[in-house]
């Protein structure tokens, strides 16, 4: 099984009372390469390197990733519906159309990834770190996010209704017109944020922090969730 760094199991205290999420830090083990075919449906791969492949429209729907590399895969309108990736690096990977509906991410570190109109809804997400890349339209509506953590990445129109997020941070990462309707949010951290752009559900905000110049920027949206109009000077 991959091996966890040394102190990657312990939240990490983000100041201000709230709690830092847990990251992963992985070590994997030695891989084999992938020997190629195609993905299957409630398939089990285990220690395996995908280098560069193609599952573009192919069904892995229930699969099992445990202990893997996926490097540079292409990913465009694959079915991982209910798949489950375990201790496992991705980095590189691109696609439009990803079903990953109801999928479970546990110890994950996604990397660069370059993804759009990905589907994660009703999806379990505990110790993942998404760090670079640009995702487009991310759907993680009614999902569990646990110990996740936004680094250095875009995210365009993600959205979080009825999502349930806890202990996760935003780090240099552009948020752009999010959705949070329905969420809920627990030591969310929004401080380090590049940009903070929530376009609906910005009453959510119960349970995150936020820096005082987000504040002055949300205050515009703020206002109008609150039915508050603002006139004059």
């Amino acid at each position: 099984m991959a091996r966890r760094v040394a102190g990657g199991a312990g939240a990490r205290a983000s100041g201000g009372g709230v709690k830092g999420a847990r990251r992963p830090e992985l070590r994997l083990p030695p891989l084999e390469p992938f020997g190629g075919g195609e993905l299957e449906p409630d398939g089990d791969y285990d220690g395996l390197d995908f280098r560069d492949a193609d599952f573009a429209g192919q069904d892995g729907g229930g699969a099992r990733f445990m202990d893997c590399a996926l490097t540079g895969c292409a990913l465009d309108g694959t079915r991982l519906h209910r798949a489950r990736v375990l201790d496992s690096v991705l980095t590189g990977i691109r696609g439009v159309g990803t079903d990953l509906a109801e999928a479970t991410l546990r110890d994950v570190e996604l990397v660069d990834a370059r993804l759009g109109g990905t589907r994660l809804y009703g999806s379990v997400l505990e110790r993942v770190v998404v760090r670079g890349g640009k995702i487009d339209y991310l759907n993680l509506r009614t999902a569990r996010l646990k110990d996740v953590v936004f680094e250095g990445c875009v995210l365009v129109e993600p959205d979080f209704g009825g999502a349930r997020l806890e202990r996760v941070e935003f780090v240099d990462c552009v948020l752009r017109g999010a959705d949070l309707t329905g969420a809920t949010l627990t030591d969310v951290d929004l401080r380090a944020a590049a940009q903070l752009d929530i376009a609906r559900g910005v009453d959510r905000l119960a349970g995150a922090v936020v820096g005082t110049a987000q504040l002055l920027d949300l205050a515009p949206v703020l206002a109008a969730a609150l039915g508050i109009r603002v006139e004059g000077p």
